[in-house]
């Protein structure tokens, strides 16, 4: 099985890359995130998913570590196949999806395309726990403060995306803000 890939990036699009490994290309599916992280590199390194079916092979490509942690935790669950998981991390961030589902926010959840209430609802009640005991790479603000800012940005009308970004980016720079002082930044992030 394929862990751990580093080489030169062949092609990419929005859904794939073509890494060359010592002169072999190996063709990985990513998450949209993942593929922002990479844009415009010339040499890339991917956590992979190796995916093994009757006729097929499948590589999904992940920037962090914690991206694929989620990745392979919300294929655990019964009725998501590795595309969908996929799809969800394309439309949210993973340690944004643990906040979302450490707090229960099935709103948020059902925002992404593809995801129903009934998905949501198992998603939730299967990986509360789990992604509670999570290590993450880039888990900055605890779930509650981070979770009621972009809830605040989102009962603003700010797409969730975007509230979603400015929340992370205002935490990456200062993870020490007050709620109220955590929303004022998000908000003139967003505008910028």
């Amino acid at each position: 099985m394929i862990g751990y890939l580093r080489g030169k990036n062949l092609f990419s699009d929005s859904g794939n890359v073509i890494i060359d490994v010592g002169g072999v290309g190996y063709k990985v599916a990513l998450s949209a995130n993942s593929f922002e992280h990479i844009a415009g590199r010339e040499e890339i390194e991917l956590f992979i998913y190796t995916n093994v079916k009757e006729d097929s092979i499948q590589l999904f490509g992940f920037a962090e570590k914690s991206e694929m942690q989620m990745f392979e935790l919300l294929i655990s669950i019964n009725g998501i196949g590795p595309k969908l998981a996929l799809t969800i991390l394309s439309g949210v961030r993973a340690s944004d999806l643990q906040s979302i589902i450490a707090s229960g926010n099935y709103d948020r959840l059902t925002s992404i395309p593809g995801i129903g209430r009934k998905t949501a609802e198992r998603i939730i009640l299967e990986l509360r726990g789990k992604v509670e005991k999570m290590e993450t790479d880039n888990f900055i603000a605890q779930p509650g403060t981070r979770g009621e800012a972009i809830k605040a940005l989102l009962s603003l009308g700010y797409n969730a995306k975007v509230a979603e970004r400015a929340v992370r980016e205002v935490l990456e720079h200062e993870p020490g803000l007050s709620i109220e002082e955590l929303i004022r930044s998000a908000i003139k992030k967003a505008f910028s």
